[in-house]
């Protein structure tokens, strides 16, 4: 007990040395760098996780499948850069500190300090690779008298990934339903797994679940990458390079994931003969949208307008255009660029069934009380087509 209070109060010394240090000495200091910030982040979500452990709200092997998950998300992380500073101080600063310091530490230790029960904790192993992997079987245990459980399904999914056990994430987002297909993200991991368990061939449905992903979300970076690997591994490389050029945009400059994309993009381009530039059709639709005098009225600073364009009698959207509701009549043309899956581009198609919608939160998924034209079939390379909003979607 001795050695631990002289140990306790040495320890105690040297944090209100740390923490006097810019107080003391009134140079900037460096402080916070994002990697520290990452790490404060994840100590504040295990607080989360161990609140919510205590509460029983989560079962234990629930605690622990969650727990790897945020471990390897921390992992992850490889850019650090100084962001902040901090300056020096008063001397009642300084005091109050000392005293706030010392009595809170003397306060937590009388209250709940043990030193015996400190050393077995600090005594205990971190988690096993097979530790991880009987908790993940305890859970799928559990999910077998749950099967109602989507959400636990594609926990149970996420943890299989961790370990490498493809075909059983397969089996358990299967089993996680309809609680994926409005989640694009959810829609990419699972393709990506379908993918994995067919030696990477993207046919069927994990190009019919990456499509699905870029409906919901365009810029979904897991999205873009398969559906560029998916050209890429068809022999399509100027559609790879089309795809992989919208991910890069997204990507911070100088990142280890740009660099690796522009790796792949230069080597689409070799393998397919293109030049330094992949072309780009500039075969689109363009014209103006107007809308009738008695819903003028009704449209707010903040709407989204929507063009969308699709193939005659199908529902996925090829091409979609969203703006901010400006004056009317407003131009408008849809282009390759705006393909919602690059190696299926506008131009690829002879004519399309085109629409305008005017939403008030901009999903992509039609609602009560949008504002909308009539579809209109046009050819592919028209211009000065004109689509007037004159209903409101029921």
């Amino acid at each position: 007990m001795t050695t631990f209070l002289i140990s306790a109060f040495l320890l105690l010394v040297l944090v209100l040395l740390l923490l006097l240090r810019p107080f003391m000495f009134p140079a900037k200091v460096e402080a916070t760098s994002r990697r520290q910030m990452n790490a404060a982040i994840y100590r504040e979500e295990l607080e989360k996780l161990e609140a919510e452990r205590t509460s029983g709200s989560i079962s234990a092997a629930d605690y622990e499948i969650a727990h790897a998950e945020m471990r390897q998300r921390l992992f992850q992380d490889t850019n650090e850069e100084d962001d902040r500073s901090v300056m020096g101080s008063s001397k009642i600063t300084v005091i109050s500190l000392c005293l706030f310091v010392s009595v809170l530490s003397a306060g937590f230790y009388f209250s709940l300090g043990d030193a015996t029960r400190i050393a077995e904790q600090g005594n205990q192993q971190p988690m096993t690779q097979e530790g991880v992997e009987a908790m993940v079987s305890e859970f799928a245990a559990k999910m077998e008298k749950d099967p109602t459980n989507l959400k636990g399904w594609v926990m149970l999914a996420r943890s299989y990934r961790i370990l490498g056990r493809n075909e059983d994430a397969a089996k358990a987002y299967e089993r996680a339903g309809d609680f994926i297909n409005s989640d694009p993200q959810l829609l990419a991991d699972y393709a990506d797994v379908l993918a994995a368990n067919a030696n990477g061939s993207f046919a069927g449905k994990p190009l019919k679940l990456i499509n699905e992903a870029l409906s919901l979300d365009p810029n979904n970076l897991m999205a873009l990458w398969l559906s560029g690997t998916a050209s890429y591994t068809a022999g399509n490389y100027q559609a790879a390079v089309q795809t992989w050029e919208k991910l890069a945009q997204q990507l911070p400059p100088g990142s280890e994931e740009a660099r690796s994309i522009a790796e792949s993009i230069s080597d689409a381009r070799t393998k397919g003969g293109l030049s330094s530039k992949a072309l780009v059709s500039n075969k689109g639709i363009s014209g103006k949208i107007e809308i009738s005098a008695s819903l003028k009225s009704q449209v707010k600073s903040g709407d989204i307008v929507m063009v969308i364009a699709r193939k005659s009698g199908e529902r996925m959207p090829v091409a979609v255009l969203k703006t901010s509701a400006a004056e009317f009549p407003m131009n408008f043309a849809l282009t390759d660029a705006l393909a919602m899956n690059p190696s299926a581009p506008l131009s690829q198609i002879a004519e399309a069934s085109i629409e305008v919608r005017i939403s008030k939160t901009g999903m992509a998924k039609p609602e009560p009380g949008d504002l909308i034209s009539a579809p209109q079939t046009v050819k592919v390379g028209a211009s000065n087509v004109k689509l007037v909003i004159d209903q409101i979607r029921q």
